[in-house]
């Protein structure tokens, strides 16, 4: 049985994605913001060595994608980061940069259960990740939401999709500073 969720975001605002590889991140992005307002870590990697998986990227992507982040929220345009983000450390960074922009930091955490992120994972057309790597994101996971957590890291906001199945995109409500979000 699904829920509906409604996510009520101010305008500007930082939407962090959180959750592991194949956990609807991607899907989530695309079916509720537009296009210019997604930065993603796989699209920076594969902007600056020419492969999304290529993990020796990874340092001067995110770099990039933290600047772009900074101007962005700097500019008062939401900006929304689909990356893992599955640890404290890689979510600080974040929440930094968007408490000295001066907007809040929202985290959207897309947690289904792990046989539904591994299936999902699996099934990906193109590139899948290691199920090594998927089950030590769904650990860090884990570990991100036990005690305060997560809300205890300086988000505004934190709304954990979850259930059975996962929370599917169109069972969720995005409404971005009191208007339908542009994919609705």
């Amino acid at each position: 049985m699904s829920r509906h969720v409604r996510i009520d975001l101010p305008d500007p605002c930082l939407v962090v994605l959180v959750g592991a590889a194949g956990s609807g991140k991607s899907t989530f992005a695309a079916r509720h913001f537009r296009d210019g307002d997604v930065l993603s870590s796989d699209a920076y990697r594969e902007s600056i060595s020419g492969d999304a998986a290529d993990q020796r990227a990874t340092g001067r992507a995110f770099a990039a994608l933290h600047r772009d982040v900074r101007e962005r929220l700097a500019a008062g345009r939401l900006t929304v980061v689909d990356a893992t983000s599955v640890t404290a450390r890689g979510r600080a960074s974040l929440v930094r940069i968007a408490r000295i922009a001066g907007v809040p930091a929202i985290a959207i955490v897309l947690a289904p259960p792990a046989e539904v992120v591994l299936a999902r994972n699996a099934g990906r057309s193109g590139r899948t990740v290691p199920a090594s790597v998927v089950l030590r994101h769904l650990a860090d996971l884990e570990r991100s939401r036990r005690g305060a957590g997560i809300e205890a890291e300086g988000f505004a906001s934190v709304t954990v999709l979850g259930g059975p199945d996962g929370d599917r995109a169109d069972d969720v409500a995005v409404l971005v500073g009191g208007r339908t979000s542009p994919r609705a």
